[in-house]
């Protein structure tokens, strides 16, 4: 059965990191430029995170391939913060005040970015996050390559009420502050668009939760007062896998209550039994079944180096796909891995992403990316149901919050900050 056999590979992650490190080529002091991998080898988020280990050391062997970078090999520096969100900050100082890396991708949930923020700003590193987030934040030392808002959440939310008529609204997630924050710009948006409290229900559960029968039939019930009703899921990691059981185990279909996914993709899928999932639906800016020759080329060479034709390729993974590439671009155009130059080089770089199209980091540290909503197939596939017309600017303060409609971010000179406020004509803070 496909699911148990995935699971077991699953249980194999929490020595992924260990093998990966092992198997690293050794390099001569000094000869090399050295990019940090900070990502969940072992706990709740390794599920989502060795993957994106994997695709790092990928990249880094694919760019080796063409002679690496500026005379130079690129060197990984592999490190495992466990899903412990506090390590984070003390493994991202690792690498970068012992390790000498020269730039580091990681990271997944918001509370482990939150944790390495003030290590970035005072080492003045930079940071690649590649994960959907909850927005509100701009920061001069970190490139922010997965979805704002405006470009995952939002889009959902307008599908569902424009495309399958839905009224009623559950806002399910994981208790921390990517899923709490979103809801809470979502829940803002709802009322805007006329949603009346009575049809809002918000719920949140702990990093790793599994028994979900009391809240699923909470779901259930609240989705039989006769109005279309939907799921809105942040819930994050493992925790998914009993939460999607559990929908089946009560019969809860696609049809009946449709759950849209920001944090489930083809990785995750993988350790489910997808049949009874069929039909929901999952927002991302990436799907494998993306049909084009740019993402069949990039899935030809992932299969090679990873030796395994069933190893998926997910939306997180294109994020480190850009980012990689508009970090190598920055360095070629500044001559030199150091940040400050890097950091000024960046905003404009242009890179192609993986749907076609060529994604540009703008000078709020965010990318240009499409939205797309995708229907959750019985091969752990999705088919991509909707997308739009071009691409999204990712938007890092959310215009349904009063505090965050004011504010913009533009790095470059001389404005120089992550918030300014538009009303009063100051920076916030932000600002280096």
């Amino acid at each position: 059965m496909r699911s148990s056999r995935i699971l077991a590979g699953l249980a194999a992650v929490a020595v992924a990191g260990a093998i990966g490190m092992a198997s690293l080529p050794a390099y001569a002091e000094g000869d090399t430029i050295k990019v940090g991998i900070l990502h969940s080898l072992s706990g709740t988020m390794a599920i989502s995170e060795t993957t994106l280990k994997d695709t790092m050391l990928f990249l880094i062997d694919e760019q080796n391939k063409k002679g690496g970078l500026l005379g130079k090999m690129l060197e990984p520096v592999v490190v495992d913060p466990a899903s412990d969100w506090p390590l984070f900050a003390e493994k991202a100082r690792e690498l970068i005040s012992v390790d000498g890396v020269d730039v580091v991708f990681g990271c997944w949930t918001s509370v482990s970015r939150k944790s390495v923020l003030p290590v970035f700003k005072e080492l003045d590193s930079i940071l690649f996050y590649p994960v959907q987030y909850e927005g509100e934040e701009s920061e001069r030392n970190v490139f922010y390559t997965g979805a704002a808002p405006n470009q995952q959440a939002i889009p959902a939310v307008d599908y569902l009420m424009n495309e399958e008529g839905v009224e009623r609204w559950v806002l399910e997630g994981t208790d921390y502050v990517y899923p709490r924050t979103t809801n809470k710009i979502l829940e803002a948006y709802l009322k805007a668009k006329g949603v009346a409290d009575e049809d809002i229900m918000i719920n949140y559960t702990p990093f790793g939760f599994s028994d979900w029968q009391t809240e699923v039939s909470a779901i259930k019930a609240f989705g039989s007062a006769g109005k279309k009703t939907a799921v809105v899921s942040t819930v994050n990691g493992d925790a998914n896998v009993p939460f999607y059981k559990e929908l089946g185990n009560q019969g809860i279909s696609a049809e009946d209550i449709p759950v849209v996914a920001f944090s489930v993709g083809e990785e995750e899928l993988a350790g489910l039994d997808t049949g009874p999932l069929v039909g929901h639906l999952a927002a991302w800016n990436y799907f494998e079944s993306v049909d084009t020759p740019e993402n069949a080329d990039f899935i030809d060479a992932w299969h090679a180096y990873i030796g395994n034709d069933d190893r998926v390729t997910n939306d997180p993974m294109e994020a480190h796909y850009i980012g990689f590439n508009m970090w190598v671009k920055a360095v070629e155009a500044a001559g030199t891995t150091d940040p400050d130059a890097v950091i000024d080089a960046l905003p404009g770089t242009s890179v192609p992403n993986l749907s076609g199209g060529y994604s540009a980091m703008m000078p709020n540290h965010h990318i240009t990316k499409p939205v797309l909503i995708g229907e959750i197939q019985d091969d752990g596939q999705f088919d991509i149901v909707w997308q739009t017309p071009g691409l999204v600017p990712g938007d890092a303060w959310s215009d349904y919050l009063p505090d965050s409609a004011v504010l913009i971010s533009d790095w470059r000179a001389p404005l120089s900050c992550g918030n300014f406020n538009t009303a009063t004509g100051t920076c916030g803070g932000s600002a280096q």
